[in-house]
């Protein structure tokens, strides 16, 4: 039986795109092309995926309703991770604990060496913030959102860090100190505010501040091959991603930590 309109997977890895398309009668095309291709102009994926639609103008727009759905698993997030290609990031945390990504927990890549050697951090620098809240959420003391700190985000922002991780004792309890701290951070105009109680609500802050920073580091390369995916194939085209989980969403309410 024939459906609607064409069918696309694709499999966008660090060297080689995989595209599977799938006629409205079920013929199955296959193709294989290099991830990045500079001296073209368009995503090569979708570059791909036009060629088989007998559309090879990538300035053209795709007819709507010629395709019913693309559905997308990328490395891109692994890769930039793997590769410490990720957006220049900062990592906000209570006062007093600016060094608990350094001192971490008792996992350790070589149990019995002596001398640990552990990988530079993701975040580029660590700034603390006043405020705290007790375990059950109650608060001990107020957040400050002072000049002091306005004036350490601005100057981040203007060396260049392009997204901002929040992680605070016991948001998960109650998210107050962080959903205040990320409005008034949006005036500084970070790319991406990753909030550890919405990134990864788990109740120790350790992993939900690696979490949280993992998530600023490669959300905006994440998201910045999203957006150019779906400029390439237009807003009608429905596009979906797939999480490591083989669970598909939406791009906008994609984690990369996912």
């Amino acid at each position: 039986m024939a459906s609607a309109g064409w069918r696309f997977w694709i499999d966008r890895g660090g060297t080689f795109t995989d595209v599977v398309g799938c006629t409205p009668q079920g013929v199955l095309q296959v193709t294989k092309v290099l991830s990045e291709q500079p001296e073209q102009r368009g995503d090569p994926a979708v570059n791909a995926l036009r060629a088989m639609l007998g559309l090879p103008d990538a300035a053209a727009p795709i007819p709507a309703g010629l395709i019913q759905e693309v559905r997308l698993g990328t490395t891109v997030a692994t890769n930039a991770f793997l590769e410490r290609k990720g957006a220049p990031s900062l990592l906000l945390l209570n006062s007093g604990l600016a060094d608990l990504l350094v001192i971490g927990d008792q996992h350790r890549p070589d149990l019995f060496a002596l001398a640990i050697e552990r990988l530079e951090p993701l975040a580029e620098q660590v700034l603390e913030v006043k405020g705290r809240l007790a375990a059950d959420g109650a608060e001990l003391e107020p957040l400050q959102l002072d000049d002091h700190l306005a004036d350490q985000l601005q100057a981040a922002r203007s060396a260049g860090v392009r997204s901002v991780a929040v992680a605070l004792l016991h948001s998960v309890t109650n998210p107050a100190h962080e959903l205040a701290l990320g409005r008034w951070l949006e005036r500084f105009g970070f790319e991406q505010i990753a909030l550890s109680h919405q990134v990864s609500p788990l109740p120790r802050l350790v992993p939900r501040a690696h979490t949280s920073v993992l998530e600023a580091y490669v959300g905006p390369v994440l998201q910045s091959y999203l957006q150019r995916v779906q400029q390439a194939l237009g807003p009608a085209v429905p596009l979906q991603v797939m999480r490591s989980s083989g669970v598909l969403a939406e791009p906008g309410a994609l984690h990369a930590k996912d």
